[in-house]
């Protein structure tokens, strides 16, 4: 059985993988197809981690990965509209 972060992981990564498969199959180009399943990606994270948190929302840990998982998301953009 499959608990619940788990699933979360599952979901990130169907998530990613969806973008890149719509960048295969259409004319989206493959920034874009990224940009678009991370963005997908977020609301497991953002679920993940402030609504049912593994840690206390106190734990520096968790206000790290908010930061990085933003400045991921941040260079996808502006990949995406540089190019």
């Amino acid at each position: 059985m499959l608990s619940y972060y788990d699933k979360i992981l599952v979901g990130i990564g169907v998530s990613l993988v969806g973008g890149l498969l719509i960048s295969v199959f259409t004319v989206v180009t493959l920034n874009t197809g990224v940009l678009l399943g991370a963005l997908a990606a977020s609301g497991f994270v953002y679920h993940a981690m402030f609504e049912n948190p593994p840690l206390p929302t106190s734990d520096p840990r968790v206000a790290a990965t908010a930061i990085v998982w933003h400045a991921v998301l941040f260079v996808l953009v502006l990949s995406v509209f540089l190019e």
